[in-house]
C-alpha cells in the first residue's frame, strides 16, 4: 500500500484522507480477527498542530457508530492511566483501582467496538509516557484490566519542529507503533469541510487559494492559517451575520484566527464577491444566468450554489435553475459543482434530490462533461 510519495529514499507525509483509510483498514483487521488484537499494531499519527489529527479519528468513530475515548495525556496524572493504589484489607500488599473510563468487556454501557486515542502523547512528560507503556504495548494494566478485543489504540502528537510542546518518544514505545505523518491537503480538507457544512465563503476561498489552508511560516505565537482555524473562521462568519456584528470587528476576528497575511487576502476575496450575480435568483430562474469572468468570483459562485441548494426548503424546485447555470459553464466547472453537490446532499441525507438531479431532462446535456 502506498502511503506517500518517496524522494531520495525518504517517505513523505501523507494526506489525512489516506491516513483515515489506513485507520479503517486496521479496524477491519481487528474486527475480523479479534483474537489477534495483540498483533495488530496501534497507529501513531504525527503532524503539525491544527491539521485535524484527532478530528479525523473522531469522524471515523462517528461514521462507524463505535465508541471513542479521547485521552489528553499531557493533562493527566500517572494514576489516571495505571490506577490508584490502595492497601489490601490484610495489609499484606496493595491493590489497584483502575479508572472507570476504560472500556470493559461485557459491561452494559460499553460498546463492542471503539477507539482509545492517546492525544498529545508527545507533549506528555516521561512519567506519563511510562504510565502509558503497558496500556499501549500489552493492551492491559497488570492483572486488573485488559483492553477489550474490539477496541483499537491510536496515539497522536506534534513534531518537535512545530514549535509546540513535544518530547522525544522512547524507542521502546516508538517501536510498537505503525507511524504515519500527515500533512495539510486542500482536496481532502475541502471534501470534509463541504460534508460538514463549513461556511461556503471559507470553502470557496480555500479552493481558489489552497496555499492558504496551512502556513506556519509567520508568527507562530499569533494566529496562523490551519484547517482548525479556517473551520473557526467559518463559525465566526455565521455568528457575525446572525448577530449583525460590524464588519470591522469581524475582520479583526478573522485576522486573530489566521494571521494578517491570510486575513488580508480572505477579506479581499469577500469584498470582491459581494458583486457576484444573485445566485439565489438565478437558481429560481428569476434572472438570466451571468457567469463572472474573475476566477475568485467563479469559485464564490460555485460555493454559493451549493449553499443555496442546502438551505432551500424545496431544493428540487431549484434544479431547473441549476441546470441553466451548468449549461453556461465549461466542463471543469460543471465537474466541480457536480462533485460538491453530490457530496453535500449525501452528507445531508438528501438522496432523493441526488436521484432527481440525475433524472432531470437536462442531465443528458451535461453528462459528457461530468464523466470525462
Amino acid at each position: 500500500m502506498q502511503i506517500g510519495e518517496y524522494e531520495n529514499g525518504m517517505a513523505q507525509a501523507t494526506t489525512v484522507s489516506k491516513a483515515k483509510r489506513i485507520l479503517e483498514h486496521q479496524l477491519d483487521i481487528l474486527w475480523s480477527a479479534p483474537e489477534k488484537a495483540n498483533l495488530v499494531p496501534p497507529l501513531m499519527i504525527w503532524g503539525p498542530p491544527g491539521i485535524g489529527k484527532s478530528t479525523f479519528i473522531r469522524d471515523v468513530c462517528e461514521l462507524n457508530e463505535i465508541g471513542f475515548i479521547d485521552v489528553r495525556l499531557a493533562q493527566r496524572e500517572p494514576v489516571d492511566i495505571r490506577g490508584l493504589p490502595v492497601p489490601r484489607d490484610d495489609k499484606q500488599g496493595i491493590d489497584w483501582i483502575v479508572s472507570s473510563e476504560w472500556p470493559r468487556k461485557g459491561q452494559k454501557d460499553t460498546p463492542e467496538h471503539g477507539i482509545i486515542l492517546f492525544d498529545e502523547i508527545t507533549a506528555a512528560d516521561p512519567t506519563l509516557q511510562v504510565a502509558a507503556y503497558e496500556f499501549i504495548l500489552d493492551r492491559r494494566l497488570g492483572q486488573l484490566y485488559e483492553v477489550p478485543e474490539g477496541w483499537y489504540i491510536v496515539a497522536a502528537g506534534n513534531r518537535t519542529c512545530d514549535s509546540s510542546v513535544s518530547r522525544t518518544m522512547s524507542s521502546a514505545l516508538a517501536n510498537r507503533f505503525c507511524h504515519l505523518e500527515v500533512r495539510a491537503d486542500s482536496k481532502s480538507w475541502l471534501e470534509w469541510a463541504i460534508a460538514k457544512g463549513v461556511d461556503h465563503r471559507v470553502t470557496g476561498f480555500i479552493r481558489f487559494a489552497p496555499q492558504h489552508l496551512f502556513n506556519m511560516d509567520g508568527n507562530r505565537e499569533r494566529g496562523w492559517p490551519s484547517p482548525r482555524s479556517w473551520e473557526r473562521v467559518g463559525l465566526e462568519l455565521e455568528m457575525a451575520k446572525a448577530r449583525g456584528l460590524d464588519s470591522s470587528l469581524t475582520n479583526l476576528i478573522i485576522e486573530g484566527l489566521v494571521g494578517q497575511g491570510a486575513a488580508i487576502e480572505f477579506i479581499g476575496y469577500l469584498q470582491w464577491n459581494e458583486s457576484i450575480p444573485d445566485v439565489g435568483e438565478m437558481l429560481r430562474c428569476n434572472i438570466e444566468v451571468e457567469i463572472p469572468e474573475r476566477a475568485d468570483q467563479r469559485y464564490a459562485m460555485l460555493s454559493a450554489i451549493i449553499h443555496h441548494m442546502r438551505q432551500a426548503n424545496s431544493p428540487e424546485l431549484l434544479l431547473d435553475g441549476l441546470f441553466e447555470i451548468l449549461l453556461e459553464l465549461t466542463a471543469d466547472w460543471v465537474q466541480l459543482i457536480h462533485h460538491d453537490f453530490a457530496l453535500a446532499m449525501d452528507a445531508d441525507g438528501k438522496t432523493e434530490l441526488v436521484i432527481a438531479f440525475f433524472e432531470h431532462p437536462a442531465h443528458s446535456l451535461i453528462e459528457d462533461m461530468i464523466f470525462v
